[in-house]
Formats: structure tokens, C-alpha cells, sequence
């Protein structure tokens, strides 16, 4: 498809800085047959008891990085994990770096470039016998989306702000930002009216932050992730749907792990591995039944997503009303229930 079809127009203005206070008083768009307005904290009354609300436990990492390669100034964002000292990154500068240069990112922090990809990305290999967390922590900043960090700075606020409350596995770059909405009293809420909840691993790659740049959607190539989802959690979701639940994802993460995970016949599985699933409109949805989410970027690869599971035409008709209504986009916006 031709990816200029998924374009339209957003006021800067309406792209959040920061999250509303508390999280769950963000508004909510339902997205169904009608659009109807409302607020997280409404969830437990639009959605029924037996239903399954499944998060992504990812933890975001301090993943941004500014250095010196000599006098060059050279940025890094890391992206996917190779092993214990080595990341795949993307490089802001790149045309001063070559394989072999070492990076001093500042704190005795120092990076070796191993390997340049097609890309133009760069493996990093981290210097030294201190664990790479150690050493993140120490130069790193977290990596805010471009929209966000173009327009202020990152501040320790950011740190609390950026993680869900379910992050505990280290190893994101981006974090899954429809989860930002919870807070243990949502989730008890929840669990009073039969809702209940599953867990899942994704590491959000810094990819999901790349414009489309091609101009049919056939051209464009996916960066893989790498996400795990365990037997048990597969086979109670199965047990939702043979129960007539629905299985909501919260996030779009959670939704291509599932996808990933999934047969042609319906059934989830265990899964660890790499995925690079790129779901557009045409495709046929096998583990989900809804998805919560945000709103996502003019030509995203998530709101091609989103326009394959609910039509294109109703996504930039629930887009359209968003903007009208002054909701707020992107990471820290608000968000939507969508529900084919």
C-alpha cells in the first residue's frame, strides 16, 4: 500500500510533554462501531468480566549516549542487545566513525565499533570488565522519543515517568507507552469486575522512533526485537478465548508478540526469540480480540497497525475526532480502546 495513504495532519499542540496526573485521568477514545470519549480510569466499565488485559514487562534502560570520537561528537542510541557487552546502535555522526574507532562516552565509559550494518548502524562493543548496566548508569540518559526530547530537556522526573509499573526485565530503548496509564488502583479495579491480567517480554527496540521512509509499504524493512512469552501465560490466554473472554493487548508490542506467537489456528504458544512482524491493513489478526494504545505518528508503521485491525477509514475518522477534541499524542498522550 502507499504509505502516504496513513498521513494526516497533527497540531503540535497536541503532542504531550509529560503525562497526565495521575495516569489513569488520561482520556480514553473507544473505538468501535462509534467513537465514544472517556477516561482510563473508565476501563473497568468497557470492558466485561472474563476478559484479559495482557502487558509488556520491558524495562527501559538508560540507552541514550553522547561521546567524543577525538573532537567528533558522536551520539548513540542503543538498540538490540547482542550479548553481555555488545549492542547493535544507532549512530547520530556516523559519517565520523568507522569500524575499529573507539568512543569515549564520558565516566570511563568506553565503546569500540565493531561492525557497520546496511543501516548505517554500528555495533558498539563496551570496554572494561563492569557490568554494561553499571556502565549505563553511569553515562547513559533515558531515551525519550525525538518529539519529546526536541522540545525540553530529559529530566530525573523522566526516569519515573517513562517506566510502566510493570517494567522489571531490563532491556528497552523505548518503553511500552499504553501500559503508562496503569496504577494499582486501576488494576485492583479491574480485578474486582473479573478482568484479569498476563505478562509478557518485549524488548521495544529504538526502530519503533524510525520514520517509514519508503513509499510503498512492501518496501519498508522491519528491525527485529526480542520477546518472550511462557507456556503457561500462552495457554491461560488460550483458555480466555476458549472461554469466551476477549484477549486485549495493551500496547502494540504486546499485540506482535502475540501475533508472532500465534498459528493459523488461533492457538498462542510459548516464544523467545526475534521478531520483526510488520502488520498492514489486509492482514488477519489471530491472537487478539482489542488493543489498547496511543496515538501514534503520521506513516508509522503503528498506525498502519491500527488501521489494519480496526479499517483505515475509521482510524482517520478516530484520528480526526481526537484532534478536534484536543486529545493529547505520543508517548505521554492519551489513549484509545480499539475494538474490531
Amino acid at each position: 500500500m502507499r504509505v502516504d495513504l496513513f498521513d494526516f495532519e497533527l497540531p503540535a499542540e497536541n503532542i504531550a510533554l509529560r503525562p497526565a496526573d495521575p495516569k489513569d485521568s488520561a482520556r480514553l477514545l473507544r473505538v468501535s462501531d462509534q467513537l465514544s470519549d472517556h477516561v482510563v480510569s473508565d476501563l473497568p466499565d468497557l470492558l466485561s468480566a472474563g476478559d484479559m488485559l495482557v502487558f509488556n514487562d520491558t524495562k527501559v534502560i538508560p540507552a541514550q549516549l553522547e561521546g567524543k570520537r577525538g573532537n567528533a561528537h558522536i551520539g548513540a542510541t542503543l538498540h538490540k542487545r547482542v550479548d553481555l557487552r555488545r549492542w547493535q546502535a544507532f549512530i547520530r555522526n556516523a559519517k565520523r566513525l568507522k569500524v575499529g574507532d573507539v568512543i569515549d562516552f564520558g565516566q570511563d565509559v568506553l565503546a569500540q565499533a565493531e561492525e557497520r550494518f546496511a543501516d548505517g548502524s554500528f555495533v558498539l562493543n563496551f570496554q572494561g570488565t563492569e557490568p554494561l548496566e553499571v556502565l549505563l548508569d553511569r553515562a547513559g540518559s533515558m531515551p525519550l522519543p525525538p518529539y519529546i526530547a526536541s522540545k525540553r530537556d530529559i529530566d530525573a522526573r523522566d526516569a519515573q515517568d517513562y517506566q510502566t509499573i510493570f517494567a522489571e526485565k531490563n532491556g528497552a530503548v523505548a518503553a511500552p507507552t499504553a501500559a503508562l496509564h496503569f496504577t494499582d488502583k486501576l488494576l485492583a479495579s479491574l480485578g474486582d469486575v473479573g478482568i484479569g491480567t498476563e505478562i509478557l517480554t518485549l524488548h521495544v527496540g529504538a526502530g519503533t522512533f524510525l520514520p517509514v521512509k519508503a513509499n510503498d509499504t512492501n518496501d519498508h524493512q522491519m528491525h527485529s526485537e526480542w520477546g518472550r512469552i511462557e507456556s503457561d501465560v500462552a495457554d491461560r490466554l488460550n483458555a480466555v478465548r476458549q472461554n469466551g473472554g476477549r484477549v486485549i493487548a495493551v500496547g502494540t508490542t504486546s499485540l506482535r508478540l502475540l501475533e508472532s506467537a500465534t498459528g493459523d489456528d488461533g492457538i498462542i504458544r510459548s516464544f523467545a526469540g526475534d521478531t520483526d512482524i510488520f502488520i498492514t491493513p489486509g492482514y488477519k489478526f489471530r491472537a487478539i480480540d482489542g488493543l489498547m494504545t496511543n496515538f501514534h505518528l503520521p506513516k508509522s508503521t503503528l498506525f498502519m497497525l491500527v488501521s489494519a485491525l480496526m479499517g483505515l477509514d475509521k482510524m482517520q475518522q478516530a484520528y480526526a475526532h481526537a484532534i478536534a477534541q484536543d486529545y493529547r499524542f505520543y508517548s505521554y498522550g492519551d489513549s484509545s480502546l480499539l475494538l474490531p
